[in-house]
Order: C-alpha cells, then structure tokens, then sequence
C-alpha cells in the first residue's frame, strides 16, 4: 500500500473533469497506461467504496485477494483487462461514490482511466467482430429497416434455437432482451405526420423556444414512439418543433469500446448539422439520456478547444430539463387531465451523471393523484453489457435490486430515462415472475397525464 495510507479525507469541492488527451501518443502508451491503472486501482484497493456499484470493483478486488501479495502489486498487469472489461462508463463511481476525484489531489478518474484502456483495446486491434457490429448502430438500423430483412430479424431473435446459434456464432446471450425493430421507422412515420414548425417561439433567458430532436438510433430504428411522443408534447406546449436530418450515431457505443476513429466521424458528421438548427435558433434535445450526454459531456472533452462543440452542448437538454426551464417561466402547459397513480421510477445512470436532479420525477409529478417510487441504482443493460455471453449474468445480478423494487412497488406504471434500461427491467421483472405488465418511458406517461 501507499499513497492509501495516508490521509483519506476525500475532497469537498465539486468534481470536475479533465478533457481526454484521446490525440496524444502518451495516451496510447502501454507502460504508462499500465502505470496509471496500477496507482488508480492500489487507491480502490485501499477504498472499496463502490463494489456495490458493478462487476469492476468486485474483478479488481478478487485479482488483488487471490494474488499472492495481496496487494495490487501482486496482479499480473495483464490481468487489468479483466477489470476493465467489466466497466461499461456509466460514470456512477465518479460521480456518487469517489471522494478522490479532481480536485483532490490524487485525481482518480476511474471511468476515463477504464476508457483510455479500452481505446488501447482497440488500437491494437482487440475489438471482436460481435462488439464491432453491436455498436454500429445506425448501420444495423438502417440494414434491419429494409422491410423483408426487419421481419427475418424480428423472428430471428424471438426463435429460441435462433438464439442459441446466434449466441454460438456471434457471442449475444441466448437470453438478453434484443428490442424489435420498428416497421415503418421514424422517417417513414413523419413523412406521413410531419412535425409542426408553425409553434409560438416564446424565448426566455435560457431557453429559444424552438426545439430540434435528435432522434438518436434507438428512436430511429426501434422505438420511434419515443420521438412522436416528444413531437406531441412539444407542440401541445406550442413550440416550433423539428427532427434533425440527415445524422449519425451520437457516438456514444463507439466511445464505449475506445472507439475514438469512429466517434470523430460522427462528430463531424453531426456537429455542422446541430450547429445549423442553432445558429436558426432551436435549442437541442434528445429522448435517450445517453446521447444527451455525448453532447453535453463526453465530446465537450475530447474537444475542449473546437467552439462549435461546445455551442452544440451548451445548447443540448434533457427533455425533462427542457420543459421545467419553461415552467420556471410559466411557459409550461399544466393542465394535466389524467392520474398516473403510483409510478416505480428508474434513474437512468446517464441522466444521474448530467447532475440536472430528478426532472422527470418533478414533472410527472405534477400529474393528479401521482406518487413515485424512485430507484437510484443501476439497472445493469449499459449498452452491449447486457446482450454480450460473457457478461449478460453479471447484468442481470447488477439489476436484480432494480426489478426486485419495481415488484415490491406493485406500481400502475414504471419507466426509466432510458428505453433500453426500461425494456431491461421489463425483461428482470419477467424472469422473477413479478407482474408489473410493460414498461413505459415517461415520455409517454407525460403524454399520457396530458391526456393527448
């Protein structure tokens, strides 16, 4: 042991974070690297704070026990990867549990430490062919939205002898919840119902009152509801709304693989279109917390010097977020029609990290007769962690508490943020036999108390 020996009062000031030196050549240093993980990992050794939070903690405290030291010393360095293997960046050890995080001096940042490793990964060509086409997301949309191929690939992952082939021959548990794909998707949707551009755009002090959804992959290709629920909502509050066109992948499931190649191209991609709609004076939403993140976060940096990006994130919101800045205003349309009853309400990981506080639970809560339960731990899906062979089990015993509290809560409703969080917890509360019906994301639910 070493610097955890001394004094660990952590630090009381907020936290911050440093941009990723993901162009520099030190970035990609294996021996330094391996140094770094080393000093990060000895202080979670000497913590063991977050081994509730994911399997890393309890990898990395398994390596250190069972080596012969007993020390961090005593792990074979090539043993790290297992560690950060595990790690899928929802952030929450930075942002809930860590007292050593910047500004305290000894500068613990283990969810970039774990993603500078992945990137290594990946440079040095260690990404399987099943992580590669995973995290193509906007590929495998667009190619599933083909219409013959969306109904093969529907019954594909509802056959059980499929899935046992498929978890054989591409490593997807046999078991994980694979969402279907929509048939029409979004576009085809707004051709027929086009969203109104023709709204009262009532500025305030942080808000334009015109609004341009990023519809992401998933409210693209498999859950276009997320996004016409969104538009209705938008435009019963009277707000000139758009959808963007012509984007990428946010970037986000790249970045979870240490993929910065490819989250640079949808950047470029993306930034000069969202730059549009904002210079014409919309502001930036997204439904799925993760790819409001990307924004407002996570390529703000890696690109700490490019002003357009941070325009880009300086105008991006959470949905939620959106609207109570307008009811801060009394631009908000309160007349709310329609009890919600008790709702189990899931924190998406994602949206814990954008540090905004529980938006959609003060919204929804102003619905009649409206109570929520509200779960703040981690459902366990993070992106491809769920579906992946080797680490489906681990997602499901992460999430057990989750689903275990959406039973006991016997609630009218349940949701969370993130639409494939919800569609995971669905999947848990059926294996437990808990009869909670469907999940449902609270977009839907603010339309449903609407009464539209």
């Amino acid at each position: 042991m070493n610097e955890n020996n001394s004094n660990r009062e952590g630090s009381l000031e907020a936290p911050t974070r440093h941009p990723i030196d993901w162009q520099s050549d030190t970035f990609y240093d294996r021996a330094a690297l391996d140094a770094e993980l080393e000093r990060v990992f000895d202080i979670c050794h000497g913590c063991r704070r977050c081994v509730s939070l994911c399997q890393a903690f309890p990898t990395l405290f398994d390596l250190v026990d069972e080596s012969d030291t007993m020390e961090v010393d005593g792990v074979d360095k090539a043993d790290y990867q297992k560690v950060v293997d595990e790690c899928y960046l929802c952030d929450l050890c930075y942002m809930t549990k860590c007292p050593y995080v910047p500004p305290h001096p000894w500068e613990v940042d283990f969810p970039h430490l774990m993603l500078r490793a992945k990137a290594v990964k990946h440079r040095d060509g260690g990404l399987s062919l099943r992580d590669r086409f995973l995290t193509s997301t906007d590929v495998t949309g667009k190619l599933a939205g083909i219409p013959v191929i969306t109904e093969t690939v529907n019954a594909v992952n509802r056959n059980g002898l499929a899935r046992k082939a498929l978890q054989s021959v591409l490593g997807i548990h046999e078991d994980a919840n694979l969402p279907p794909f929509a048939r029409p998707d979004l576009r085809q949707r707004l051709a027929k119902s086009p969203p109104r551009e023709d709204g009262e755009a009532v500025s305030t002090e942080r808000t334009t009152g015109k609004v341009a959804i990023f519809a992401t992959c998933y409210g693209e290709y498999q859950m276009p509801e997320l996004v016409e629920d969104l538009v209705a909502i938008l435009d019963h509050n009277r707000l000139p709304v758009t959808v963007v066109q012509d984007t990428r992948c946010c970037g986000m499931p790249k970045l979870e693989m240490g993929d910065f190649s490819s989250v640079n191209a949808f950047k470029e991609r993306n930034i000069p279109r969202l730059l549009e709609l904002v210079d014409a004076g919309y502001d930036l939403t997204a439904p799925v917390p993760s790819c409001v993140l990307m924004f407002k976060q996570e390529l703000r940096l890696m690109y700490p010097d490019d002003a357009d990006v941070q325009r880009v994130a300086a105008h991006m919101f959470d949905p939620f977020q959106y609207l109570l800045l307008r009811h801060d205003e009394g631009l908000l349309n309160t007349d709310f029609r329609t009890a919600l009853g008790k709702v189990a309400y899931h924190v998406a990981c994602h949206l814990r990290v954008q540090n905004i506080g529980l938006k959609t639970r003060d919204l929804l809560s102003m619905a009649p007769d409206t109570e929520f339960e509200v779960i703040e731990r981690c459902a366990g899906h993070d992106g491809t962690y769920g579906v992946r062979r080797e680490s489906h089990e681990n997602s499901m015993k992460i999430g057990r508490p989750v689903f275990r509290k959406v039973g006991e809560a016997e609630p009218a409703h349940y949701a969370s943020d993130c639409p494939i969080a919800c569609k995971h917890i669905e999947h848990g509360c059926r294996q437990q036999d808990a009869d909670v019906g469907e999940s449902e994301h609270p977009l839907k639910l603010l339309r449903l108390a609407y009464g539209i």
